[in-house]
């Protein structure tokens, strides 16, 4: 496998980790599948990013970008939560797929 997908996948499952949090809070009826599923994503980031041959290109999102993201998905209106959670886990096995 490429450097640059390795790079890519790595940035898309360390960008992908705030959703998984937000959903773990959301979702509680199925916080320790989604604690799993947070848990395995990050290690896979972090193994992919030790692969890429410059790991400091790998973007990984900054605190305050993470923060904003989390508060802006926690603003979210509880008619939309199971909408918003449904759309993060089928663009995350979207990404999945694709990798």
């Amino acid at each position: 496998m490429g450097d640059k997908c390795l790079r890519k996948i790595s940035s898309g499952l360390y960008t992908f980790q705030t959703y998984l949090k937000y959903i773990q809070e959301t979702f509680t009826s199925e916080n320790q599948n989604v604690k799993s599923l947070s848990y395995s994503t990050e290690h896979l980031a972090r193994t992919l990013r030790r692969m890429v041959i410059n790991p400091e290109e790998v973007i990984i999102p900054d605190a305050a970008t993470q923060e904003s993201l989390h508060t802006k998905l926690k603003s979210t209106k509880a008619w939309t939560e199971k909408i918003t959670i449904h759309l993060i886990l089928r663009d995350f096995t979207s990404f999945m797929e694709k990798t």
